[in-house]
Parts: C-alpha cells; sequence; structure tokens
C-alpha cells in the first residue's frame, strides 16, 4: 500500500494578473509541501488568468504573458508537482486548459470539453472544445484530469473511466448561488459513482465583480462518500490522502469543515463580494447614505464586516419628511458599529434647485417630480464625498425594488457596488435577523417599522407596490423562472396585481442598465444572468 498526498489550494487571485497569481501558485505550492507533506497541489480552472477573465482572452498578448508564466513555474524548482488552469492557443484555437507541471515540465495538459454557455457562463465566445480524456500516471494511479463543467456531464467521467483512470481530479471556477453547495456534493457523488473512482474537486475562492467563488473544495471516494471538505468562503489548503495497493484506489477520511446553513453562506457571500470588489478595486473604503431604513442597515452592517469599522462612512441626510425615529436609529446603529458617521441636511440642497427650476416648474402640479430631487440631492452629496476622499458609494437598494423599478436614477441607486442587488426584500429582512443573531447592530425598530422611502408625508412602501410578501412571490416566477404572466395569475395570485408587477418589470429595465453592480446570490440576477433589451415590444402575458 502506497500513498498520494494531494492538497486542494482554495486561493483567492485576481482576473488578469497573471505575474502576480504566477507568484502566489509558486508560493503556496512551497507552503504546502512544508506544512503539510504535498506531492501534488491542485488549483483552480484558469488560476494563471483568474476566472472569468472575458475579453482579456482577445488581447494579443495573452498568450504571451501565459507562456512566460508558465516557463517561470517550470523553471522554480518546486518541491511538489501543480496542477493548475490557464488559457492556452493552440494551432490557432483557445482552449480552457489544465496543465500538470512536475519535475520542471509540463508534463501533461488536458482542454475542457463541456464550455458552459448559459446562466453567468459565456465560454464558447471563447474557448474550442477539447476533445480527449486525459489519464496520466501519478505515483503509479491512472489519474484523470477534468476541468469545472465536465463533471456536469457524463461523457468526461465515462470516457475517462474507459481509458482506465482510476482516480480524478476536476478544478474548478465554479460561482456561489443558494443552495450551489449541496448541488455539487450530490452530483460528485453520483459521477464518482458512475465511473467507479474518487474525485478530488477544488473550488476558486474570492469575488469578482457581481460573482461570487465560495471555496468549499471538498473530495468523495468512489462510492460517492465525502471524506474531507475545505470550509467555504475562505482561503485555505485542503489536504487529501489518496491509498492505493496497485489496484483499488481509495481516500483516507480527513478534514471535513461542516457546510454553512443557508442563511449564513448568503451573508458571507455578500461580505466577500463587497470586500473583494473594494480591495481588489483599489478604494480607500466606502461611504453610504444611512436612512433608518433596513436595506441601509443591512448594507451598513455588511460593510462593517467586510472592511472594517475604519474604512466607513455613513451619512444620514434627512429633509423635513425624515421622521425623528429614523433619524434616531440611524444614529444608533453608528454608534454600535463604531463608525464615522455625519448628518447633512439636504434641505438647502433641494431649495436651491426647487428655487432653480421655479420658471421651468410654474403652473405645475407637485408630483414623483420633487420626490426624485430629494434622492437625487443625497446622491449628489454622497459622490462628493466619495470624490473627495477615494472612498466608493454602496448603492443599498434591494432586489425587490430595482425588478419594479422603485429607485431613482442619479438618486438612491448612485453607487459603484450593491451588496443588496440580488437579495429579495423578505429575504433583507431574514438577513438583518441573521445578523443580529451574530451581534445586534442593528436596531429592532429598523426591523420591525413598515418600509418607507420618507420622500413624502407618511409615506410607506405599500401605498405603491403590493406587500413584499407577495410582491418576492410573483417576482420570482416571473424573473427567476420565466414564468408568464398567465402562468403566475393560474398559481393563484390576484391577476390585476401580477399584469402590475410584470408590466414594472418590463418597462424599468432601463434603469437596471444603468444600476451598480451588485453581488449575485441566486440562480437568476439583474446583470450577467438575465439579459433582456431595453427596447422591445414583447408583451408578457402569456
Amino acid at each position: 500500500m502506497s500513498t498520494l498526498q494531494l492538497v486542494l489550494a482554495q486561493i483567492n487571485s485576481l482576473v488578469g494578473d497573471i505575474p502576480g497569481n504566477t507568484a502566489q501558485v509558486i508560493d503556496v505550492a512551497r507552503k504546502a509541501h512544508s506544512e503539510l507533506g504535498a506531492e501534488l497541489v491542485l488549483f483552480p480552472e484558469l488560476t494563471l488568468s483568474g476566472y472569468p477573465p472575458e475579453d482579456l482572452l482577445l488581447r494579443p498578448s495573452m498568450q504571451r504573458r501565459i507562456d512566460a508564466a508558465l516557463a517561470q513555474l517550470m523553471a522554480a524548482e518546486l518541491p511538489c508537482a501543480v496542477l493548475i488552469g490557464y488559457p492556452r492557443v493552440v494551432a490557432g484555437k483557445v482552449f480552457n486548459m489544465a496543465g500538470l507541471i512536475a519535475d520542471g515540465k509540463l508534463a501533461a495538459e488536458y482542454a475542457k470539453q463541456k464550455l458552459p454557455n448559459y446562466s453567468v457562463f459565456d465560454e464558447m465566445r471563447y474557448f474550442v472544445s477539447g476533445e480527449q480524456a486525459c489519464v496520466v500516471d501519478i505515483k503509479g494511479i491512472p489519474t484523470a484530469i477534468t476541468i469545472c463543467e465536465d463533471i456536469w456531464h457524463p461523457e468526461p467521467v465515462a470516457q475517462a473511466a474507459a481509458a482506465g483512470a482510476k482516480l480524478m481530479l476536476n478544478i474548478n471556477a465554479s460561482p456561489f448561488h443558494r443552495g450551489k453547495a449541496q448541488e455539487r456534493l450530490e452530483l460528485l457523488a453520483n459521477q464518482a459513482r458512475a465511473g467507479g473512482m474518487p474525485i478530488a474537486y477544488v473550488n476558486w475562492f474570492g469575488g469578482q465583480d457581481e460573482l461570487v467563488f465560495d471555496g468549499g473544495s471538498f473530495a468523495v471516494d468512489a462510492q460517492g462518500k465525502l471524506c474531507a471538505r475545505a470550509p467555504e468562503f475562505a482561503e485555505h489548503l485542503l489536504p487529501v490522502t489518496v491509498r492505493h495497493d496497485g489496484g483499488e484506489v481509495t481516500l483516507q477520511s480527513g478534514a471535513m469543515t461542516p457546510a454553512l446553513e443557508d442563511l449564513a453562506s448568503v451573508y458571507r457571500a455578500l461580505v466577500l463580494g463587497v470586500r473583494d470588489y473594494v480591495n481588489k478595486n483599489g478604494f480607500n473604503g466606502v461611504v453610504l447614505g444611512l436612512s433608518g431604513g433596513i436595506d441601509s442597515a443591512l448594507t451598513l452592517a455588511i460593510a462593517v464586516d467586510a472592511l472594517g469599522k475604519e474604512r466607513v462612512e455613513a451619512v444620514m441626510m434627512p429633509f423635513r419628511y425624515t421622521s425623528d425615529l429614523s433619524k434616531n436609529d440611524a444614529a444608533d446603529q453608528a454608534q454600535r458599529l463604531g463608525i464615522h458617521y455625519r448628518v447633512i441636511s439636504i434641505e438647502p440642497i433641494f431649495d436651491a434647485f426647487m428655487a432653480a427650476l421655479a420658471e421651468e416648474f410654474a403652473g405645475s402640479e407637485r408630483d414623483t417630480t420633487e420626490e426624485n430631487l430629494q434622492a437625487r440631492s443625497r446622491g449628489v452629496l454622497l459622490m462628493a464625498i466619495s470624490n473627495k476622499k477615494g472612498a466608493m458609494v454602496l448603492t443599498t437598494g434591494n432586489k425587490s425594488e430595482l425588478a419594479v423599478g422603485y429607485a431613482t436614477l442619479y438618486g438612491d441607486m448612485v453607487g459603484g457596488y450593491n451588496a443588496l442587488k440580488d437579495v429579495p426584500k423578505v429575504l433583507v429582512f431574514e438577513l438583518a435577523r441573521y445578523r443580529n443573531s451574530l451581534s445586534e447592530v442593528i436596531p429592532e425598530t429598523v426591523i420591525t417599522r413598515p418600509p418607507s422611502a420618507e420622500l413624502a408625508p407618511d409615506q410607506v412602501d405599500s401605498d405603491s407596490l403590493p406587500p413584499y410578501e407577495i410582491l418576492d412571490q410573483i417576482l420570482n416566477l416571473y424573473v427567476d423562472k420565466d414564468y408568464s404572466a398567465a402562468d403566475i395569475v393560474a398559481r393563484g395570485f390576484e391577476q390585476e396585481t401580477v399584469e402590475r408587477v410584470v408590466r414594472l418589470v418590463d418597462r424599468n429595465e432601463y434603469k437596471r442598465r444603468q444600476a451598480a453592480v451588485g453581488v449575485r446570490i441566486s440562480e437568476r440576477g439583474f446583470g450577467r444572468d438575465r439579459r433582456y433589451p431595453v427596447t422591445n415590444g414583447w408583451k408578457a402575458g402569456e
């Protein structure tokens, strides 16, 4: 009986930083060998370029930079073998490649066969599919190499088994959505049983624009039993010991981090998305408008957890309609979190705008124009602070509001990033409760009071929208699941309400096109997932 010591390197790399990513691979490989006895270190899909590199793959110098990185790795005198992902041009075709570097040589390469082209994935725009299995001898074990989407289909696994593989290594850049960790585990268990071999699965960790990669790397044996699992939302080196006697290949049970509960995983995804967007783009910190409402309260908690209180500023910008409760709750939360907090009234700014527009507005009735002007006054203040201090504005709108256009362009939509962009309103309340279960940073009255934009006297959201418990269900069916209005009505929802919500969603695509990037936590977020034309004559009734 002999052993092979694998280490799954769950790392956070930076898209486009090929020299930095290469240096990280070298450092991590040496650490994995010295601390964990690694003989082979597995790195995620497209390690060297980062994932997804998008149109950086079209840059003429991409291949030259990748070739230089591979040459650097081969010359680095690494103490162990490494399996890494990178883009590679072969005979004028670009492949999503995995390469095994051992003893200073590129010992094997595998081209990804199954290229995802759905949801957030667009790989057929860039890559050509591979056709051949790659089974390489590693310490006497016939070992198959596969990449991410390959494992979601039966053909690559069957092909590898037919080629004599007894162990499969699968490198990934698999983004998070709710329930994804369990989906992966069930999938790998089924594929391991189908192929009759253990599978080691390494996943990328980190935030990249709207995508969050949760890590959670793991290994299953040939019966589909979980043998080792890394933590989610953290950099980690997971050792996996492979045993073989010339015939059967087994995995020794190793470290087993429990899976996170649903709300915990969503909250950590939001924190990670904010942290990496701010840090990787070089911002000093963030500033946000703290209204005393639940959306900005949850956003503030996420920001502090992501960046620390020293890098977060909140501004209360009251107007004549802002209640004392809102002012008190905002000040209370700021004090609890220990952030830099100030109050700047928008009253004189609004009055100056109205004076400048007096002749233009003469003879017209007051309407939502004046409400929007309040929001835009706040947006101007936040952007001025951002410009002066180098702090990015975090906008605070949720998915429900963005879906129906209950937001003001150049007002409360102003900002560089939105933690709650893919979070429906009902989930906002659940996450606020979850965060308070860790430590009570959001005042209870923020959670229990009726939601209000406070842009008019005694205004509440339910004046303009259906109750969020109803609205979110309709939006889930129409936006996330592509149900028609008629199908939604058939499920028991009131026809007039459904048709009104659908109209609002359709006619507010132009707003969403101008919204900030935000964390994706669902299978159908606004952005990379759902791409509707702004100008169209589609009728959604059937």
